[in-house]
């Protein structure tokens, strides 16, 4: 026997029962494969097939769509400017209101010549406002169009609330100051004096002739066809009636006020026959009368005045009393602003027969009647 199977031999038996331990769990973390790119996978990976179609036929649409409008948007517009200018929506019937005065019909004629074939879709008010250039007393335009023939226009014109007088020139003027020309002229016109007459529709530049005219401008209707002139006087802003009466103004401040004073001191009995009226303050009208003169105002005196009474034997005041009481029996209380009570009134209305009664006031009337010449 050789040395290795003795050396085999020689080894003790190995017992029958080896006692092993238990090794330890281990977790192995294996990385995730990344997912192949291709159909159905990337960013709709883990999407259930029925619901990718849908989103992908979604987008699909919206991809259409937006190529149909970027075609369709040039050829719609390009039809809507045709549409527009077309004989399908041209003006045919020209509707011309509010013009009034010597040149209403031409204002009217050139207007609707203007606006005859324009379309009602895309209305060119700065051609409407050229076709009247030539006509100052245009002071402005609305138009409306009714689809789809109809165009109405409507006119608002200024009025002519003077005569300016310039040397021996007269040309009508608005109560904004602007220059309406000699066509508008007409003889119940009070005058107001200038010293450079501007162009045809033109603005007038001083600061008295803009402050009288402020003042025609609001004058109530009864009133101002009976005033003779404005000007500026010892006292301010002064407006001589037709039949001698003045009326201070003072200024342009409160014009409406102060003209509803003037018919409420007009509309007492009592200032019948007074020589001038002071409305500067409008809550405290007076009126003035001449030394010795009572607060009446008889039949014979109105023959001597500057204007002849009317037909039925009433003054002029008195006639302008009668139609300002039945037009408004509150408008002076409602010119001056103030709550007035019947006995105020009543004060205010009589300060005439003091005035009449103090010698300053008597001279105050003769300096008046001298203003009256002016």
């Amino acid at each position: 026997m050789d040395r290795p199977q003795a050396a085999r031999a020689a080894r003790p038996p190995v017992p029958s029962r080896v006692l092993t331990m238990p090794l330890p769990r281990m977790r192995v973390r294996i990385p995730a494969r990344a997912p192949a790119r291709g159909p159905g996978r990337g960013r709709w990976a883990g999407v259930e097939p029925r619901m990718l179609g849908r989103a992908l036929r979604a987008h699909r649409r919206l991809r259409i769509a937006i190529i149909c409008t970027v075609i369709a948007a040039p050829l719609l517009g390009g039809g809507w400017m045709w549409f527009r200018g077309s004989s399908f929506v041209s003006a045919e019937h020209v509707s011309v209101t509010g013009v009034h005065g010597p040149q209403a019909g031409a204002i009217a004629a050139a207007l609707e010549q203007a606006g005859r074939g324009m379309s009602t879709l895309a209305v060119s008010s700065a051609r409407l406002k050229s076709a009247v250039a030539a006509y100052p007393s245009v002071a402005g335009l609305k138009v409306t169009s009714s689809f789809p023939h109809g165009l109405h226009v409507t006119v608002l014109q200024r009025e002519a609330v003077a005569a300016l007088v310039v040397g021996g020139t007269r040309t009508a003027v608005s109560a904004d100051g602007i220059v309406l020309g000699p066509g508008l002229l007409s003889a119940s016109l009070p005058t107001v004096a200038a010293v450079h007459e501007p162009a045809g529709g033109g603005r007038v530049t001083g600061t008295p002739q803009l402050a009288e005219l402020a003042v025609l401008g609001a004058a109530p209707a009864a009133l101002a066809g009976r005033v003779q002139s404005v000007y500026t006087g010892p006292r301010g802003l002064t407006v001589a009636m037709r039949n001698g009466l003045l009326v201070y103004f003072g200024d342009a401040s409160r014009p409406h006020a102060k003209w509803l004073s003037l018919a409420r001191v007009l509309a007492e009995t009592s200032s019948q026959g007074a020589v001038y009226v002071d409305v500067r303050l409008p809550s405290r009208p007076a009126a003035g009368f001449p030394e010795g003169a009572a607060p009446t105002f008889s039949a014979s005196e109105s023959q001597s005045s500057s204007e002849a009474p009317l037909g039925n034997g009433e003054t002029p005041v008195g006639a302008l009393s009668r139609w300002l009481a039945a037009a408004n029996p509150n408008a002076g209380k409602k010119a001056t602003g103030e709550p007035e009570t019947g006995s105020e009134s009543k004060e205010e209305a009589h300060t005439s027969t003091e005035a009449g009664a103090s010698s300053s006031e008597a001279s105050s009337g003769t300096e008046a009647a001298a203003e009256g010449g002016h």
